[in-house]
């Protein structure tokens, strides 16, 4: 009896919706990345699967360069729709007003998402066919207040949450309000959104994304770029947001106060000024970038806005433990749950904990190895497919 209830709480088919996706390679970000890891998955085991994105590739001009219609990617299929015309300077006024903390009338709350990447020829295709979920991410954009609009009732929400203050908008606690419940990254997003949002946590399940193991040389990536010196490295968006100049200043710091020569790789996309001590490596293939994470001596993960940190996990496959800021909470609880990394609150004490892991061998190897076991046990695709298949049936 209990399977026949499975077998008839489980979807027969799945739409996936995320603002854009790339299926060349070219960087996207964290939460696009998830969703398409998502997808891909639930499409070699369920009969209909769809990921549903807009013609967008720049996060920043939302401009329409890819071709509207259908297309597959591996084993998935994709189907784009294109952005609707709006009025960026509004929508990035409002942003600003929003990140100072000003309050804003339900009205400006409303024209923020309305300027936001949007499509009405995606939410039309949503709302005239018969998929039984439809999972959408971040919270951030109009696109995913949209979708859960047009199909409340079969939306799960994958919010990506961060304590900021979007977070706090009227808006987005309705949306969350709305939505048939949300599949969370980790357990510190889903008590945020209690936190912030008031939400049911009956209505939330923890999900995440399966890392793929891998081995990577250690030495190969210093070696292809004549690098002598040991390094740290920081994997994804260069930009404030992610705390990619701060740190950049911290090793400056470090390195001058302690005589040391340690670099700095950078992979990933945005700008970066022109630096001695830091290798701008860009974006990388994805056997180079898991090289340059095996070779380098400590992972540090800058951002303190993070709901999974995928190439947290990723470092810690390669078997490098992590330095991570004390106030990112999910960081802070994965390298805790891992015993795979240190964080800092401050400067002294990122330079207490990088002496340490670079003058400590038998720490550093202890790390790593606990944080490899740890993403294999916790973050294996089994695993994953396991709680994302519960939530789908229960929620």
């Amino acid at each position: 009896m209990a399977a026949l209830r499975a077998e008839m709480a489980a979807p027969r088919s799945i739409a996936v919706v995320a603002p854009r996706h790339v299926a060349d390679g070219a960087a996207v970000g964290g939460a696009e990345t998830l969703l398409a890891a998502l997808a891909r998955r639930l499409a070699l085991r369920s009969a209909r699967v769809r990921l549903l994105a807009t013609c967008a590739v720049n996060h920043f001009t939302w401009a329409n360069e890819r071709r509207a219609g259908r297309m597959r990617d591996g084993p998935l299929e994709v189907e784009l729709f294109p952005v609707d015309a709006r009025d960026a300077e509004r929508h990035l006024a409002l942003q600003q007003r929003i990140g100072r903390g000003e309050p804003l009338s339900d009205a400006e709350e409303a024209a923020w998402l309305a300027n936001s990447v949007r499509s009405r020829a995606l939410i039309d295709h949503l709302r005239a066919a018969d998929y039984d979920r439809v999972i959408v991410g971040p919270y951030l954009f109009g696109l995913t207040a949209d979708v859960v609009g047009a199909c409340p009732d079969r939306a799960l929400l994958v919010p990506c949450l961060h304590d900021e203050p979007f977070a706090r908008l009227r808006a987005i606690r309705s949306m969350f309000a709305r939505a048939r419940g949300c599949l969370f990254n980790s357990e510190p997003e889903m008590a945020l959104a209690r936190r912030l949002l008031g939400f049911d946590p009956t209505r939330g399940r923890v999900v995440g994304m399966g890392i793929e193991p891998f081995e990577a040389d250690p030495t190969a990536f210093a070696a292809s770029r004549g690098l002598t010196a040991p390094y740290v490295i920081y994997s994804g968006r260069r930009e404030a947001a992610k705390g990619t100049p701060a740190l950049i200043e911290y090793l400056r710091t470090f390195r001058e106060r302690s005589g040391l020569d340690v670099r700095l790789v950078l992979t990933g996309s945005g700008p970066v000024d022109r630096v001695p001590f830091v290798l701008d490596a860009g974006v990388l293939p994805e056997h180079e970038k898991r090289e340059a994470m095996a070779g380098a001596r400590v992972f540090v993960h800058s951002s303190r806005l993070e709901s999974f940190g995928i190439v947290l996990l990723e470092s810690f496959m390669a078997r490098v433990p992590a330095l991570v800021p004390a106030g990112g909470e999910v960081l802070r609880w994965q390298c805790a749950r891992a015993g795979a990394g240190l964080w800092y609150r401050h400067y002294p004490d990122f330079e207490a904990a990088l002496h340490r892991l670079l003058r400590d061998e038998p720490l550093r190897r202890t790390l790593g190895a606990q944080g490899r076991r740890y993403v294999e046990r916790e973050y294996s695709w089994d695993a994953v497919e396991a709680r994302l298949n519960r939530a789908l049936e229960e929620l």
